[in-house]
């Protein structure tokens, strides 16, 4: 900024010095990196800073909340250490905080006022980050927390470190790798091929890539493994689940090596889950509840009518979290290991291929590895997140998984990607 103030002077053009002819003069990109320590802290207003395309996909409130749980995590945010942009408006930089430094993407808008439309925190290192601190920081998070780092050798999963590794854990969405590998079994023993087309049979809610689409359109069931995976499209998990079915699935899962099988049986369908925790079904969900598996199934099967998408009231979705200890799918960290290792045993391209579209953490944390494969899971109260990788280094493969659940209140996803993202950058070292 003190360039701006030199070449704002009313110098003539024979007074300036050498030195004050090729003084470097800062672009749009520098100068807005340098107000972001303000930004985070809420020392500068958020509509100057930001254009209206981009508070309309992340309010004030939503921005707040984002810094409040970084300044949380890590103090307050102190200066920017370094940028670098190829053309003055898009680029990187270093965000400097107490306890570490956060790798940003910024992007400033063309128009004269410069405010920025894209801000994105790529990653972050901590000081002296060990696993020990990590896994203290995990213990802090109110509810249930555990998570697992550990080598894959062939058929061994050495642990590298973990805290309540073996607890079960409701995992959200991350159960559909139990539907992808079933999957991948079926069509390598020829039942199935990946190019084969079924309808889009069992349509559900939370559906990005499937949503208002017509009831049984044609799709290759490699469509429906990277929808089901890369984007957690509930539809296409409903749909490989009654194609493959649910004694298949459930097989699959004990077959993986799930420590407690029982828990996740019957399997589930999305729709299934979230109409037994809703209003609708009080009878039927006490009576589930607390049944054996043969009873839970009886009661699936005699009321497979009524648990219809028509029939999901929504409760869940906002009203916090809703019988989570009960009615979900439950896997432990090194249950979700296992499972990991024998999805890559399987060396299926398109497997690990639906696993690679999303990696879950960005590309600044994806830089170490040859390979990243990624599936979470979510819902009120429920977070899960779970990496199989490859180290660009010496090619040695590796487990990240961690989960946290709280019955009591929604969980914040911002802090459990820090922490998974620092034990990500810890195993890649």
């Amino acid at each position: 900024m003190a360039a701006l103030a030199c070449a704002l002077l009313p110098l003539s053009t024979s007074a300036q010095t050498a030195a004050e002819q090729t003084a470097p003069t800062t672009t749009a990109f520098e100068r807005r990196a340098a107000q972001l320590p303000d930004v985070v802290a809420g020392n500068m207003a958020y509509d100057d800073y930001f254009a209206p395309a981009f508070r309309a996909e992340v309010p004030q409130s939503r921005f707040a909340a984002i810094a409040g749980s970084l300044i949380a995590q890590y103090g307050r945010a102190l200066s920017v250490e370094s940028v670098q942009s190829a053309d003055g408006r898009s680029g990187t930089l270093q965000l400097r905080f107490e306890k570490g430094t956060a790798t940003v993407r910024l992007d400033v808008g063309a128009s004269a006022d410069e405010r920025v439309t894209g801000l994105l925190i790529t990653g972050f290192a901590v000081d002296g980050d060990n696993f020990h601190r990590i896994a203290a920081d995990l213990a802090g998070l109110p509810g249930a927390t555990g998570f697992l780092v550990a080598e894959i050798d062939g058929d061994a999963i050495r642990t590298i470190a973990s805290a309540n590794a073996d607890r079960q854990y409701a995992v959200g969405s991350t159960f559909k790798l139990y539907i992808l590998n079933e999957l991948a079994a079926q069509i390598a023993t020829g039942k199935r091929r990946w190019s084969d087309v079924v309808p889009l049979s069992h349509p559900s809610f939370s559906s990005v890539a499937t949503a208002n689409w017509p009831k049984d359109t044609p799709v290759t069931l490699q469509t429906l493994a990277n929808w089901m995976i890369s984007v957690s499209d509930n539809g296409a998990a409903n749909t490989l689940l009654h194609l493959l079915g649910r004694d298949a699935i459930e097989a699959r899962m004990r077959a993986a090596g799930h420590s407690e099988p029982s828990r996740n049986i019957p399997f589930l369908s999305t729709v299934e889950a979230f109409a037994l925790k809703g209003n609708n079904f009080a009878v039927e969900r006490a009576a589930s509840i607390g049944a054996d598996d043969k009873a839970q199934r009886r009661l699936i099967d005699a009321n497979a009518d009524r648990l219809t998408l028509a029939n999901v009231d929504g409760v869940s979705f906002t009203a916090g979290p809703r019988f989570i200890g009960e009615l979900e799918w439950f896997a432990s960290p090194r249950d979700i290991a296992r499972l990991m290792a024998d999805l890559r045993r399987r060396n299926s391209a398109p497997v690990m291929a639906a696993m690679a579209i999303n990696n879950g953490v960005g590309p600044v944390a994806a830089e170490p590895w040859r390979y990243l494969g990624y599936k979470g899971g979510s819902e009120n109260g429920v977070l899960s997140m779970s990496l199989l990788c490859q180290r660009k280094s010496d090619g040695k493969w590796f487990v990240v998984t961690a989960s946290w659940n709280n019955p009591e209140a929604n969980v914040e996803t911002d802090r459990l990607v820090g922490l998974v993202t620092r034990l990500l950058a810890l195993a890649a070292k």
